[in-house]
């Protein structure tokens, strides 16, 4: 299935990111073995709304555990204009298996961290990504001391995505905007900007 609107190097490179992540799947469990007959219509369009929620000028993005290149991967393909991208992943064998994506797919300007994102100095970023890695209220935790005043988060949600809302505001203030997913008539990217603790 083609990307629409993209270059046919676009196109190449998320063909090949879709072999490779068949490749290695089965042997480090980059996605459920019923995924991998879903990975272009869930979780590569998912990660493509993403890239798409960014801004237009980014110089650093930040993907917090990236593990099997969603969306950071993604981004990097859709997203060549972005100064510099950092894929964060604290799982060794997953962070071989982006740093091979780097190399195969020849992303210019991506660096792979392998740490936990608690052990992270702060990563001075524009743009910060999480996919499938937790709750909304850490999510925030892990994302504030990274991003700039002005930065923003994106943060792909399911059907409860209110709710995740709802139980952050307790111990967080931020605006947001809910960006409906066109894979899932219930899900939502959330744009977080201005995060900061709720006063108690």
């Amino acid at each position: 299935m083609r990307a629409e609107g993209v270059s046919r190097e676009t196109q190449r490179r998320l063909d090949a990111f879709q072999a490779l992540v068949q490749k290695w799947s089965p042997r480090i469990n980059l996605v459920s073995r019923g995924d991998l007959d879903h990975l272009r219509d869930r979780h590569i369009a998912d990660s493509i709304q993403v890239a798409d929620a960014g801004p237009r000028s980014v110089d650093h993005w930040v993907d917090l555990g990236s593990g099997g290149g969603f969306p950071g991967i993604v981004v990097s393909i859709m997203r060549p204009d972005v100064s510099r991208m950092t894929l964060v992943e604290s799982d060794a064998r997953k962070t071989a298996f982006l740093r091979t994506c780097v190399r195969d797919l020849e992303l210019r300007d991506v660096s792979i961290v392998n740490k936990r994102i608690e052990n992270l100095q702060p990563m001075v970023a524009d743009v910060i990504s999480a996919r499938a890695v937790a709750h909304l209220t850490a999510l925030l935790q892990l994302a504030s001391p990274h991003l700039i005043p002005d930065g923003v988060a994106l943060f792909p949600k399911g059907a409860n995505w209110k709710d995740e809302i709802e139980a952050a505001r307790r111990d967080w203030d931020f605006d947001f905007d809910a960006i409906p997913s066109t894979t899932s008539p219930t899900a939502s990217i959330l744009s977080v900007r201005n995060i900061r603790h709720a006063p108690k």
